[in-house]
């Protein structure tokens, strides 16, 4: 077979990063550019200095779009629209955006929302696709289960804390090591940009849900993973809760439902994600994780293309937790 040719546009930040890693050792693709103007000239290892000894790629300012087969986008959010406003992308080229600036759905753009356990057959036809936010993906594996069944009849209530990798490579008072280390704290509580979508995905299963998701979103003092505990009113009794969730998740790549009450190091550096449930009198409780730059950035992206482009959706996302 032969490779596809994958470009990078905003190469710098940690989701770029980690795309980069998985990319040159992904067995059907060969990177064409990584695009960074404010690193152009400069090795990649400079920045990700991870990959010293991996690649001799070297980041560059100019746009080739005419070489490649596809093209993800890891800019700030906003610089998406501006870029494919700006250029003029050959509709040969198929694109995944990890910016929020396509995750809704609007008649002013054709991508598809890109979790493969809800839109798996869309994703494999589209052209563009949305990749979904880190809490969003871990919050919706615990959800769209019971919304797919219409079980979702009351308030939902998460508590979900994220690693300090989710805000970004560029430093901020509550992201650098002195403030993060030891210390916790909430922000956007009920505000979440990623509710949105959240939303849209419960109702596109279970059209007539219109209960408030309260979601509390937590800075945790460690680098990367999401832990999110989920709690909504249940008529089902556990074995039953767990069936539904294991029939549903029965063929997806990267979803498993456990027995064992888990903890985040088993998905930290995977692109698992891992649901476990409890029933506490009337709630059922969803406990579900995932690593925030992996199968909530960049592993779920590689995930996407692999789809669109007729792979195996593991083919090159064998990676090992860092349990130890």
């Amino acid at each position: 077979m032969t490779k596809i040719k994958a470009s990078i546009i905003g190469g710098a930040g940690y989701t770029a990063g980690e795309l980069i890693r998985i990319l040159i050792n992904h067995p059907n693709v060969e990177i064409a550019f990584v695009n960074s103007s404010s690193n152009a000239g400069n090795p990649i290892t400079d920045v990700h200095s991870g990959l010293i000894g991996e690649t001799d790629l070297v980041f560059t300012s100019e746009l080739p779009l005419g070489e490649v087969d596809a093209l993800f986008l890891c800019s700030a959010h906003g610089d998406s629209k501006k870029f494919m406003d700006n250029s003029e992308v050959p509709t040969s080229v198929k694109i995944i955006d990890l910016s929020t600036d396509y995750r809704t759905k609007s008649p002013n753009h054709d991508f598809v929302y890109g979790l493969p356990e809800l839109n798996r057959n869309e994703i494999r036809t589209a052209k563009r696709v949305a990749n979904p936010g880190c809490f969003a993906t871990a919050i919706q594996l615990a959800l769209i289960p019971l919304a797919a069944a219409g079980l979702l009849t009351d308030e939902i209530h998460v508590t979900a804390i994220t690693g300090s990798t989710g805000a970004g490579v560029k430093p901020s008072e509550t992201s650098h090591f002195s403030w993060r280390n030891n210390n916790i704290s909430i922000y956007k509580p009920f505000s979440h940009q990623h509710l949105e979508e959240i939303g849209q995905s419960l109702r596109q299963l279970q059209p007539g849900f219109k209960k408030a998701v309260n979601f509390i979103p937590v800075r945790g003092n460690f680098a990367r993973g999401i832990y999110a505990t989920t709690y909504t009113q249940c008529a089902l009794n556990l074995e039953d809760a767990k069936k539904l969730f294991a029939d549903f998740y029965k063929d997806a790549a990267f979803t498993f439902v456990v027995d064992k009450n888990p903890d985040l190091k088993q998905v930290v550096n995977t692109n698992k994600g891992i649901v476990y449930l409890e029933k506490h009198g009337d709630k059922l409780l969803i406990v579900s994780m995932i690593d925030n730059l992996l199968k909530g950035a960049s592993g779920q992206a590689v995930q996407n293309m692999n789809l669109m482009f007729g792979l195996d959706e593991k083919t090159g996302l064998g990676l090992k937790s860092i349990g130890f």
